[in-house]
């Protein structure tokens, strides 16, 4: 199954997404801000990250750059998709333009957050 980076500050979002991402059987590393997002992704071995937008410390968008930056040059490209509850008219482009691969609002709709994981990662048994 996928290795996924949750980078999730808010602690029931974090428990209950992770959670349900458990029981469909993905494999969940957590992040709770910024700097260990960027930490974690670094340190490499995930499939996905799944970033949260509104982070302490760094947020989601600078986050989402650093990973990008890191990654330039060396041929690797993981997946991240932009979670925010801030649904503004904007932040699609916005995510896309840190070097996000897709966009999802929160609450977070687990059929469609599915859809979107799948359309990156492919088909997961």
């Amino acid at each position: 199954m996928p290795k996924i980076l949750l980078v999730e500050d808010n602690e029931m979002n974090r428990d209950m997404l992770s959670r349900r991402l458990q029981r469909k059987g993905f494999e969940i590393a957590l992040a709770v801000d910024g700097p260990e997002g960027v930490t974690m992704a670094l340190a490499g071995g995930y499939d996905l990250i799944l970033m949260d937008m509104s982070l302490p410390e760094i947020d989601g968008w600078e986050a989402t750059r650093r990973v990008r930056e890191a990654e330039a040059g060396t041929g690797r490209h993981v997946p991240i998709i932009a979670l925010t509850a801030h649904a503004m008219s904007g932040d699609r482009e916005k995510a896309m333009a840190a070097g996000c691969d897709d966009y999802d609002t929160k609450p977070v709709e687990l059929d469609r957050l599915l859809e979107k994981m799948a359309a990156l990662l492919g088909p997961v048994k």
